[in-house]
């Protein structure tokens, strides 16, 4: 028996839906543990492309289980349309093939309505960049003590107490604060009606089912998302996401015990993205960063945004090996690289004529700092079609050793591709 968790070292959009679709293999459950549709886990498999929001990225295989963990919070209407949408393709989604955490907080619609006016209100330099599904606003209901539960679908006089109760407060906001339309009592609890007879065979307690399957010797995936610098804590704040994104976090959003973890993989993309405002030390403004986002087909899987592009920033990939516990590497998109005469690493960062050797927690330093950059060789040679290790470039593998000695963590998978097949698995972390 083995738990593997799977986290983003950077700012999300690293592959972590193709590795987890990868490890899913050697896994018996896998377990999405935070966040919500904000996220997008895209996987290719023999040609054909499928981009999860909520619903983990293990469903491609039929004989495994996956969980929606209480630290995850649904849209119910987009989860049914991800249900739906695997059911034309032939791929029926029934409860013995997913469970949802009865612990798991559920999007509003007044939420999402709070999420856009908050976002319209704010000035330019000041907007967080949020995608407006209502996460935010989601998860402080969480810790207000406010929100509403995916077990709460199950007692009808519970979820309508609640639902009257929030309605109040929130029309109140939306009318007062921010000069928007009230959202109607009657049509929202209709709405979550019919939600609650297509989810109700669904929700059960994944802790205890983790748990007996530990138990039984079974395999365990989970799968994070977003990545470490858009952690709520330890991102650089407040142009982050709303939930921890580390691996610490797998217990938490899960209810699995933190001794059970036997191993952590940190995706690494061989460059350096981010989606939405913030700061970004390695960004380039000039043709290669134009290259990088063109060659990598760097759009959001939820939002369609252009990604930011930019050279391998080795102190964030050295903050996300110490967060998280790394005790591997998957390094995404090298084949991206390809071409390039020379290529970078930020080392270090410079500012007013210090060396930092992590992010600064004050955002403005962490927007003002200067890249310390070391050089290394590139390749010319197409690697998209190599599938063993021994087969890649000397240069190519001359940047992974370097990656893997600047963090002190071993590459584990090394990716040319955006298919399945096109992945080396060097250390499997079940065996």
């Amino acid at each position: 028996m083995s738990s593997v968790v799977v986290v983003g070292t950077q700012w999300g959009d690293e592959g972590k839906g193709k590795i987890v679709d990868l490890l899913t293999y050697y896994a018996d459950y896998v377990v999405r543990f935070q966040g919500g549709n904000n996220a997008g886990h895209t996987l290719v498999v023999e040609g054909k492309k499928y981009v999860f929001h909520i619903i983990p990225s293990g469903i491609l295989y039929e004989d495994k289980k996956c969980m929606i963990g209480n630290g995850v919070i649904i849209d119910p209407g987009v989860l049914l349309g991800e249900i739906a949408e695997l059911l034309e393709k032939g791929l029926p989604v029934t409860p013995d093939r997913m469970m949802i955490s009865e612990n798991a907080h559920l999007i509003m619609p007044y939420h999402q309505s709070l999420d856009k006016a908050k976002e319209a209100a704010l000035a330019q330099g000041d907007k967080i960049g949020t995608t407006g599904r209502g996460i935010g606003p989601c998860y402080m209901d969480k810790v207000g003590r406010v929100g509403i539960k995916a077990g709460d679908l199950l007692d009808d006089s519970l979820f309508r107490d609640r639902l009257q109760a929030n309605i109040e407060e929130k029309n109140f906001l939306l009318t007062k604060k921010f000069n928007s339309k009230p959202l109607s009592f009657d049509a929202i609890y209709a709405e979550f009606q019919e939600y609650a007879e297509k989810l109700t065979p669904f929700i059960g307690n994944v802790s205890v089912e983790l748990d007996q399957a530990r138990k039984a010797g079974r395999h365990i995936l989970f799968e994070g998302a977003q990545g470490t610098q858009l952690d709520i804590d330890h991102g650089t704040y407040p142009f982050v996401t709303s939930s921890n994104t580390i691996a610490g976090n797998a217990c938490n959003g899960s209810g699995f015990g933190p001794a059970h973890i036997d191993s952590v993989i940190g995706i690494l993309k061989a460059y350096t993205t981010r989606v939405g405002e913030g700061p970004f030390p390695t960004e380039l403004f000039d043709g290669v960063g134009d290259e990088l986002q063109k060659k990598g087909g760097e759009f959001g899987a939820t939002t369609g945004r252009k990604r930011r592009c930019g050279w391998l920033d080795g102190v964030v990939a050295n903050d996300a090996a110490r967060l998280n516990g790394l005790t591997g590497l998957a390094i995404t998109k090298l084949d991206v690289l390809s071409g390039h005469k020379t290529l970078k690493m930020a080392t270090e960062y410079e500012l007013d004529g210090k060396r930092l050797a992590a992010m600064p927690s004050n955002i403005r330093q962490a927007a003002a700092v200067t890249p310390v950059y070391e050089e290394l060789d590139g390749w010319q040679e197409d690697i998209s079609g190599v599938r063993d290790y021994d087969d890649l470039p000397v240069k190519t593998k001359d940047y992974i050793r370097r990656i893997e000695d600047f963090t002190g963590v071993p590459a584990a998978i090394v990716s040319v591709g955006p298919d399945r097949a096109e992945t080396m698995l060097l250390r499997n972390p079940f065996e």
